[in-house]
């Protein structure tokens, strides 16, 4: 709560001279690797520290580390200042928080605000400068109270609806695409609602010849609901479920409810540094399909089961994440599909950095595939799925940064 107040009710403005900037500047490595930090804002505006392009030559680490959705729909994102040198082992974390209605604008500041009130604390360590003004405006707690939000007449909850459309032509062809999505989402301290529901319609047009035109049409509607119930440090029980039908996918009509449970190694508290979760659902799936299946059916219900495991962990040296899901139809143990993937994110030295995607699936669960062979149409305009055993994939990429140790200039000028 008291960061809370400090982010939202705070307004710090430092400045120093130029001769007070040689002095006693602070080293900062701003480090964005997994949320939107307005990096370039933040360097503009922050002028009373130096900031560095490699981590080793910082006394400050800022690794903006994480960005969860609030209960009010809105973003926190939680910037995490590591001491590095000096500073080793001076380290605290403070959270920017912005309302589902803030503008980027308003957003951006919120986290200048946070950055600000953080690196203060490490310049006030040596003593401020003479030259450094800082001027705060806070409101007072009756204030907090009355506009707070205890005063809720949404009860926490948050709703959203959005629609699109495109349209791409050119002469002897057109593809259109509407879609529809709405949510309904309610988070507290103790629970965890959210529903969703979303259309999405495509059709392609092909001028064959003068008197011929080929339409291709995919269409996709989903619902799915999720409802968690905290408990404690390490535990939550929760029921999740959906509806859909997909031309691609075969299906008329789908849906599935199972209750889960989900266990965390560590105490959920430490979600922006670290996370290790272990999720177990079992239910029940019904399907009533387009066409007659390769296993000859129009209609069947099964009972299915679900294992996932999900690591994450963001240090300065980099991030890795890596996650299994293990699913199984109980009436038949062939029937099942293990899916497995990783993204790594790696300082290896001095300037020299790494990133890895991987993923791997291994498909045995195609209930729904139609008996007909695919038509060539539905192969190349990829307007129903095709039986696959497997699907792989892999990203990987190599950088090497060189050149001068500051990095405080913004350019703006041509957008590049």
């Amino acid at each position: 709560m008291l960061a809370w107040l400090v982010l939202t009710s705070v307004t710090v403005d430092a400045q120093t001279s130029p001769a007070g900037q040689t002095a006693v500047a602070l080293r900062v490595y701003l480090d964005c690797p997994s949320a939107n930090c307005f990096e370039e804002y933040l360097r503009d505006e922050i002028e009373f520290v130096n900031f560095v392009r490699l981590p080793e030559d910082a006394d400050i680490h800022l690794l903006v580390s994480y960005t969860v959705d609030t209960g009010g729909g809105g973003t926190q994102i939680v910037l995490r200042f590591i001491g590095v040198g000096r500073f080793d082992g001076v380290n605290r974390e403070l959270k920017a928080i912005s309302l589902a209605g803030d503008t980027e604008s308003t957003r951006r500041d919120i986290m200048l605000r946070t950055a600000v009130v953080g690196l203060l604390g490490y310049l006030a360590r040596d003593g401020l400068p003479p030259d450094v003004e800082v001027e705060v405006r806070a409101q007072r707690p009756e204030d907090q109270t009355a506009t707070g939000a205890q005063d809720d007449p949404w009860h926490a909850w948050v709703f959203s609806i959005r629609g699109s459309a495109e349209i791409d032509a050119e002469e002897s062809s057109r593809d259109r695409t509407w879609a529809l999505n709405a949510t309904a989402d309610r988070t507290t301290e103790a629970w965890k609602i959210s529903f969703g529901a979303s259309w999405e319609q495509q059709t392609e047009s092909f001028d064959l010849d003068e008197d011929e035109v080929f339409n291709a049409t995919r269409r996709e509607r989903q619902g799915e609901w999720f409802v968690a119930r905290s408990a404690g440090p390490h535990w939550s029980f929760g029921f999740e479920g959906k509806a859909e039908s997909s031309t691609f996918g075969n299906t008329s009509f789908s849906t599935s409810a199972m209750p889960a449970v989900e266990y965390s190694v560590f105490p959920y508290e430490e979600y922006a540094t670290r996370a290790f979760r272990l999720v177990y659902s079992v239910g029940i799936v019904h399907a009533t399909y387009n066409e007659i299946t390769l296993f000859g059916k129009l209609e069947e219900t099964h009972p299915q089961h679900k294992v996932g495991i999900a690591f994450l962990e963001i240090e300065p040296w980099g991030a890795l994440w890596s996650g299994f899901e293990w699913s199984q139809y109980l009436h038949d143990a062939s029937n099942y599909r293990l899916e497995v993937g990783v993204d790594l994110s790696l300082r290896i030295t001095r300037g020299l950095s790494v990133d890895i995607n991987a993923s791997a699936s291994r498909i045995r669960d195609q209930l729904s595939l139609p008996l007909r062979d695919a038509t060539p149409e539905e192969v190349l305009l990829r307007l129903r799925q095709l039986e696959s055993g497997f699907e792989v994939g892999l990203a990987f990429s190599l950088t090497y940064r060189f050149g001068s140790l500051f990095n405080n200039v913004v350019n703006p000028r041509f957008l590049r």
